[in-house]
């Protein structure tokens, strides 16, 4: 039996059309990744780890969680940026500093707003201005007073971080002058003000509000709006002077631009369900994260709209590297 060429035409897109769903279906048929472009123990760390068992329960493979630290997070998302666009490399971190990337480096591997494609929001943990026990301030007004008199050193996650230009935005908006001191993570800078050679520091409520607990640091405000329940007792930043100021981790989940949506779809219900996993959800909202989620295009919008808020800080503040 022949087939002529308008048969072989028909038989050739039903095979398409077929071909597309059992793709979709046959995700994932390996193990899946999630990247973490920062070193172990920070809020990106934090969540991968605690939702990768009930991710890989839902996906049916196993989730590896890896540690791709480097240049702020832009060797870890530059990894994923330029991985098969099959969904089977997930990039987790702070959304929030990927955002800040475009405006702080003049050259950058890839371009996180084309290169990249947003999955979902996870969560959202406000920065605390924490200080070590040692220092003489108990209010954002008694730190910007200490701070003209003596040398305070600001320890930062990293350059052109979020919480480095949380700082800076502090900073310019109250007078305060902080020797910044830069970092390759969170864990490690807030280790070194934990134990007294860093002075201040603004990091994600996540993984700050252990050692607030334990009294090895003293907060002395939250980067957020209002006031968080868990440590109600402790004013706004903008209660204290700095109006309509709100910063933070905003942790999400993003692939390789190009990913069929499909595929995005399917990570996207996975990745909220664990999320919204009882014992995770109990575990995060407890140490200050705020489960946040968010459809695909809804978090590409966040994106641009943190892109243009943060590049106007970082401009002003003419924080630059190469």
């Amino acid at each position: 039996m022949s087939l002529n060429r308008r048969q072989l035409i028909a038989a050739s897109a039903a095979l398409a059309t077929v071909g597309r769903p059992a793709y979709a279906q046959s995700f994932p048929n390996k193990a899946v990744r999630i990247i973490v472009p920062y070193p172990p123990g920070g809020s990106s760390d934090i969540i991968a780890r605690a939702i990768s068992q009930p991710l890989s329960e839902g996906l049916g493979e196993s989730v590896i969680v890896e540690n791709r630290p480097g240049a702020n997070g832009n060797l870890g998302a530059d990894l994923v940026a330029k991985s098969a666009p099959d969904g089977h490399t997930i990039l987790l971190c702070d959304v929030g500093a990927l955002a800040i990337s475009p405006s702080v480096y003049t050259k950058l591997s890839f371009d996180p707003g084309k290169d990249l494609r947003g999955v979902t929001m996870l969560a959202y943990s406000p920065h605390m201005l924490a200080v070590h026990p040692s220092v003489k301030a108990n209010s954002l007004k008694e730190l910007v007073a200490l701070s003209k008199t003596s040398d305070l050193n600001f320890a930062v996650t990293a350059v052109g971080s979020a919480p480095h230009v949380a700082g800076v935005a502090v900073e310019r908006a109250t007078g305060a002058k902080w020797i910044y001191v830069p970092y390759k993570g969170g864990s490690q800078a807030v280790a070194d003000t934990v134990a007294g050679q860093t002075q201040v520091i603004m990091n994600g409520m996540l993984a700050t509000l252990p050692h607030v607990q334990s009294g090895r640091l003293k907060v002395l405000g939250i980067s957020k709006k209002t006031r968080m329940p868990l440590v109600g007792n402790v004013p706004t930043l903008a209660e204290q002077g700095v109006p309509d100021f709100e910063s933070g981790t905003w942790q999400g989940a993003l692939v390789a631009n190009g990913t069929p949506a499909a595929v995005v779809a399917r990570l996207h219900a996975e990745l909220i369900k664990a999320i919204r996993n009882p014992d995770v959800r109990a575990r995060l909202t407890g140490q200050g994260a705020e489960v946040v989620t968010m459809q695909s295009t809804e978090q590409d919008r966040f994106f641009e709209r943190e892109r243009k808020r943060w590049a106007e800080v970082v401009a002003q503040a003419n924080i630059k590297l190469d």
